[in-house]
């Protein structure tokens, strides 16, 4: 490339007009190199916590099947990336020097020649997200473990998942992925993760609350070794401590290992063993079979049924019914879409546990109605419809 003179770059600037004096004395240069093509590299915009995890060498991994929308994960979040255009040409120029890098002494006049290496007329945006979880219940609920005698389990042919698998499967971070198998309760089997099959949840369930009431322990200090050496005989150990892990706190007294058993949680499942088998269910009926069912002690109320049961006071007398929240769809217009097709009108009370879990980053339920329901009152309650029409 032609290298260009002090008088050059004067002359350049007269003719733009420009002030010398108001500009650093330095001069760049710039030629396009041999290999300068466009479309060969991308470039990434990041935040500063993000570049903080790349220069201190940590990975950024991008995820999802040929069929899904991108996302790029750190260790613990997920953002979408949207390609952003530009209409300034963005420039590569490998070693280039910013302003502030630069002597703003006069007398340090010097030209700089650079080759282009590069150029792209866009970039990728990184908006943090959601974690897309919902298929991890939905590919371990392929294949549920129906506990260590069944002859499913053993000739089953379907796909079993380690960690690895999840994370090349699943659009989230690893921290991300890893919590959600503890909040839906799985638990590893052989090196996989595994849900337990419903049925097969309740018997262990039923066994350890058996042994409480037989024992007439507190529900506060369900001591670990005894349960373990009681039901030992009945089903596999690991899988007894999984389900005081899954319905109860550990804790340490006195170098044993206890559990406080919580009870908003038994209560909860049982209702739904109850709920599972019936399209409808007399309201009151099931408050007195609920309360009859659950171990000696606990007391069941409504509120331990949220996003789990819905309850339908127009009917007379009134009914509840099944509606689990996970089975709803992911996105938020799909899943606002179900909600109104199964229920025209919704109090807000109603509808928040359906749509909690789609709040991103310091949104409110109120943002989320007022985008995707319209209010109104009815006998003195405000109530939320579809903003569109339901088919």
């Amino acid at each position: 490339a032609p290298v260009r003179s002090r008088a050059e770059v004067d002359a350049t600037l007269q003719t733009a007009k420009l002030n010398p004096a108001e500009l650093l004395p330095a001069v760049h240069c710039l030629s396009f190199g041999p290999q300068a093509g466009g479309g060969e590299c991308c470039l990434l915009q990041l935040e500063p916590g993000l570049c903080a995890e790349l220069e201190a060498g940590r990975s950024l991994v991008i995820r999802g099947e040929k069929d899904e929308h991108a996302v790029l994960c750190s260790k613990d979040k997920t953002y979408d990336m949207k390609i952003a255009d530009t209409s300034n040409m963005l420039l590569f120029v490998p070693g280039c020097k910013t302003p502030e890098e630069l002597n703003a002494d006069p007398a340090s006049f010097n030209i700089i020649h650079s080759q282009i290496a590069g150029f792209s007329k866009n970039y990728w945006e990184l908006r943090r997200c959601r974690p897309k979880l919902k298929k991890l219940r939905k590919l371990l609920m392929e294949d549920p473990y129906e506990g260590p005698d069944s002859q499913k389990d053993q000739t089953s042919t379907l796909s079993k998942y380690t960690t690895e698998d999840l994370l090349s499967l699943i659009q989230a971070s690893e921290e991300e992925i890893l919590h959600q198998l503890q909040v839906i309760d799985a638990c590893k089997i052989e090196g996989y993760w595994r849900i337990l099959d419903f049925d097969y949840e309740m018997k262990l369930l039923s066994h350890v609350t058996q042994l409480i009431d037989s024992e007439s322990w507190p529900l506060s200090k369900v001591p670990l070794c005894a349960c373990l050496e009681e039901l030992g005989s009945l089903e596999p150990r690991e899988m007894i401590e999984h389900i005081l892990l899954s319905y109860g706190r550990k804790y340490i007294d006195d170098g044993e290992v206890f559990f406080e058993m919580r009870e908003d949680k038994i209560c909860r499942a049982i209702a739904r063993m109850l709920l599972q088998n019936a399209v409808k269910f007399n309201l009151s009926e099931f408050e007195e079979v609920w309360q009859q069912s659950v171990p000696e002690g606990m007391t069941t109320r409504l509120d331990q049924l949220q996003g789990l049961a819905l309850v339908d006071k127009s009917s007379r007398p009134e009914t509840i019914f099944l509606l689990k929240v996970e089975d709803l769809p992911e996105d938020n217009q799909e899943r606002f879409n179900s909600l109104f097709g199964i229920r025209e009108k919704w109090t807000e009370v109603d509808i928040t546990p359906y749509i909690q879990d789609l709040c991103a980053e310091k949104q409110t339920v109120g943002a989320l109605l007022t985008k995707y329901a319209r209010s109104s009152m009815l006998n003195g309650v405000k109530v939320f419809n579809s903003r569109r029409p339901i088919s």
